[in-house]
């Protein structure tokens, strides 16, 4: 018979599982930093040297790759489980918006992962941060400081065929289920003349969104799935679109609702 109490079991194996979360998240943001700092050297000296299509493309193209490989890291070996398979029926679709909640620092992982040609409109701090800057220059991704040229600056993506992601709520979600949003998406995709097509992202835990510390241990097995919303078409009345917007994913991100619309053209 075992030395140990069996009263005793349950917690010691409470402490090896917490262990174990610790180190997912070692290794979870250990190798994230480790792809940026490997593709930081090419990222640098290549935007340069390429004309800005051939190395848009390229930048975009790396960047989705290894946002691939880090998901598939992460399922293999720190207890992530992603059920992105929804993106499928966008692959072949044309120029839209992808308006999506905001509830950790993965979302933007999780979509350009999965689809092709998605700019980001980024904080600017990122932007000219040295281990995120440079790779997301060379993939021309859009600076949020400057409202008139972000606006401009997507429209001319979005005319070029791109997808834009944007997260309405202007940064991650406070006040579950959805922070309030703002008019910036309405703008733009009237400017445009492109659809929205909303995603609903929702996870076990809130593994880090805003509330959450960067260096706190998840709790594993954590699981997210991206699910389609509501599809938008251009907005007339930006206001209204934006209250509409807000309305939906309020509804949308109540526990147990599906996310499908039957609104949406893809329903």
């Amino acid at each position: 018979m075992s030395g140990v109490p069996a009263g005793a079991r349950p917690a010691r194996c409470a402490w090896l599982w917490a262990g174990y979360e610790y180190l997912a998240m070692g290794l979870g943001l250990g190798a994230l930093a480790l792809l940026c700092l490997l593709w930081l050297p090419f990222a640098m000296l290549l935007q340069p040297l390429l004309p800005r299509a051939r190395g848009q493309r390229l930048g975009r193209w790396a960047i989705r790759q290894g946002f691939r490989a880090y998901l598939a890291f992460l399922g293999l070996c720190c207890a992530c489980r992603f059920d992105l398979s929804a993106l499928d029926a966008l692959q072949d679709e044309g120029p839209m918006i992808l308006a999506a909640n905001h509830p950790s620092l993965l979302d933007a992982v999780l979509i350009i992962s999965r689809l092709p040609d998605v700019v980001c409109i980024m904080k600017a701090a990122l932007m000219d941060n040295l281990l995120f800057g440079a790779a997301a220059r060379l993939a021309r991704y859009i600076r949020n400081n400057a409202p008139l040229a972000m606006i401009l600056g997507a429209r001319q993506e979005l005319g070029e065929g791109a997808r834009l992601l944007i997260f309405p709520e202007g940064s991650r979600t406070l006040n579950f289920p959805l922070d309030a949003c703002s008019p910036t998406t309405g703008l733009i995709a009237a400017r445009a003349q492109v659809p929205v097509q909303t995603l609903c992202i929702e996870f076990s835990t809130p593994y880090l969104g805003k509330a959450w510390p960067l260096f706190r241990r998840p709790l594993l097995p954590l699981s997210c799935r991206i699910r389609l919303g509501r599809r938008f078409p251009p907005p007339t009345d930006v206001a209204a679109f934006t209250r509409e917007l807000e309305a939906h994913f309020r509804e949308q991100l109540l526990p147990g609702q599906p996310c499908q619309d039957s609104s949406s053209p893809l329903a």
